[in-house]
């Protein structure tokens, strides 16, 4: 076996509570579950079962919840792009959720918003089906760099897309400016003063994934010991975990929140001092773009802040390698096609096994035998030719 160090800022969580939000409960999960079961050709995605890599790392089970199969879309996001302009509907025309039906409001609508957010790729294409399914207009802004096929992906849909000179973050704020300018709604996942709703809907969105997971692990007959999730803003690790804990108990699952090295601003507020929100600036130019944010979500860090196990920071190597694992499995098991931002939990499990320091590794994050590990493939190939450049040319190597 060969050995190699990729670099891992792991930190214990020593502002946790377990403290539950009332946000993600169980309740609101399976309202949200409800309606997108509502929509035309839902299925739940796979939770994809990787036995023989899990023997391999000396653990009893990794579990991939494999969101490439979600609706046409390839990533999670249009879970809470759809429930969030559902909700807001519903609010401008006096309807009830639980009663919400595409069809019948898209007939029904006599004057369409206008819908802007601001977005790396995945949330954007999300908040443009959700509007093509609807009937109604969308403007996305996309920081600089924006790869070519995720432009084209929002633009199928009918979505106005404008990638900009502009980080991430900056994106955002052009893109409330212009639409207070135009009066247009703006359904961004993070939230600021004064706007809360939208964003919360948006996570509790999100939690439709762990409803399904949660179901597909009660038919296996497992419960997870150990849940990784990535984060941009902590959208949708705040809301999943959210849910996870209402679900288990905070204190009965070891959670790991993962970052880019270049984005880690979850992880720098998770070990301040004070436990309060650190921003990071510059272009934060990680492969992983769906979490190339620098400016924690509000509503998503109190649960990271309190129900967290752990904050890791990794560099891009590690989701690399993540890319690669998955793509060529082991004996029998199933193959998963996983993006930079969705392949970083079992990346980091990699990075672990194969490092010189394995076992004290194994150890920090409570991995042995009998660990059920839970992982999110938020994304497919969004990026299609980084993608094969990754897997065919090696690109991100994890050796010198």
């Amino acid at each position: 076996m060969s050995t190699f160090s990729l670099k891992m800022d792991i930190a214990n969580n020593h502002h946790f509570t377990g403290q539950q939000s009332p946000l993600f409960s169980v309740e609101e999960a399976q309202k949200a579950h409800a309606f997108h079961a509502k929509i035309a050709g839902y299925q739940a995605t796979p939770l994809q079962s990787l036995d023989h890599l899990a023997a391999h790392f000396g653990i009893s089970k990794i579990l991939v919840k494999d969101e490439s199969y979600r609706f046409d879309l390839n990533a999670f996001k249009m879970l809470g792009g759809a429930y969030a302009v559902a909700r807001l509907l519903c609010e401008e025309y006096q309807l009830d959720i639980n009663e919400f039906n595409f069809e019948t409001l898209k007939k029904d609508i006599k004057q369409p918003m206008t819908f802007a957010t601001a977005t790396d790729g995945n949330h954007g294409r999300g908040i443009a089906w959700a509007a093509n399914q609807l009937g109604q207009h969308a403007v996305v802004y996309m920081p600089k760099g924006a790869a070519a096929e995720r432009v084209e992906n929002i633009r199928a849909l009918g979505a106005e897309c404008i990638v900009t000179d502009l980080n991430y973050d900056d994106a955002v704020r052009l893109a409330i400016k212009t639409a207070a300018e135009n009066g247009w709604k703006v359904v961004q996942d993070t939230a600021w003063e004064d706007y809360e709703q939208i964003p919360t809907w948006i996570m509790q969105g999100y939690t439709t994934l762990g409803v399904e997971a949660v179901e597909q692990m009660q038919a296996m007959n497992v419960k997870p010991t150990h849940l990784f999730l990535q984060a941009g803003v902590g959208a949708m690790a705040g809301g999943v975990l959210g849910y996870f804990t209402n679900v288990y108990g905070a204190n009965n699952l070891h959670s790991a929140i993962l970052e880019p090295e270049l984005a880690d601003c979850i992880y720098r507020s998770g070990i301040s001092a004070d436990g309060h929100m650190v921003n990071v600036d510059g272009d934060m130019a990680t492969i992983m773009v769906g979490l190339a944010c620098g400016e924690p979500n509000p509503l998503g860090w109190p649960v990271l802040r309190d129900c967290a196990t752990q904050f890791i920071s990794c560099q891009d190597s590690v989701a690399a390698l993540g890319m690669r694992v998955l793509a060529n499995p082991l004996k029998n098991d199933p193959k998963v096609i996983s993006g930079e931002s969705g392949a970083v939990g079992v990346g980091l499990l990699a990075a672990i096994y194969h490092h010189p320091q394995r076992a004290e590794l194994m150890a920090k994050l409570g991995l042995n035998k009998d660990s059920v590990v839970l992982v999110i493939n938020t994304e497919g190939d969004t990026d299609p030719v980084h993608y094969q450049e990754v897997l065919w040319e090696g690109k991100h190597p994890t050796t010198a």
